[in-house]
């Protein structure tokens, strides 16, 4: 849609954020769901709408819709920016967001830091669009990664986060505790 706008505006660069010694591996990058994009559809055609008014309309004040209808296309286009520039990575070491048009933000929640992770999906997030919100607990608690709302295919990106808590051994039992409760059974 505005993707040569995007291309304008610089790079989030969510490779060059990942650690070289030790090495930092991407498990996923996710970005909104495009339910997040109603919003900014429905100004673009609230604006259409006052552009409509405005050719129909008296002469006299034809610029009152034509200026309204250009204030909600830009906030439109704010919006469609801000979500479509709002990025949520997970690596086996960390989970972080990336926000920001014109100038990023990252926050960042190691693996070990995070205690509990809740998925909520409202009903239009089970029916009949797949999105939820996750919410994360950890040792600091207010951080930029705490709520992460509108996320597609929630329940995946859910089991990809206790894969690798699991396998970094922080939950549960650690591989070589495992293959010592097998070797005691036999």
């Amino acid at each position: 849609m505005l993707d040569w706008v995007l291309e304008l505006l610089p790079d989030h660069d969510i490779d060059g954020n990942l650690l070289q010694n030790p090495t930092e591996h991407k498990v996923g990058e996710y970005a909104h769901h495009p339910i997040v994009y109603a919003r900014a559809l429905a100004e673009l055609a609230g604006a259409l709408l006052l552009v409509v008014l405005a050719v129909i309309g008296p002469v006299s004040i034809g610029w009152l819709p034509l200026l309204l209808a250009a204030g909600l296309a830009g906030h439109a286009v704010y919006l469609w920016l801000r979500d479509r520039r709002d990025i949520f990575v997970l690596t086996d070491m960390r989970v972080f967001r990336v926000t920001g048009i014109f100038s990023t933000k990252r926050a960042t929640v190691p693996i070990n830091r995070i205690l509990d992770v809740t998925v909520e999906r409202p009903l239009l997030g089970r029916w009949p669009f797949t999105y939820g919100h996750m919410t994360f607990e950890s040792a600091a608690q207010e951080q930029g990664v705490r709520h992460i709302r509108y996320i597609a295919d929630v329940d995946v990106i859910d089991h990809a986060i206790q894969k690798v808590v699991q396998d970094a051994g922080l939950r549960g039992r650690r591989p070589h505790d495992q293959q010592r409760i097998i070797d005691q059974q036999y």
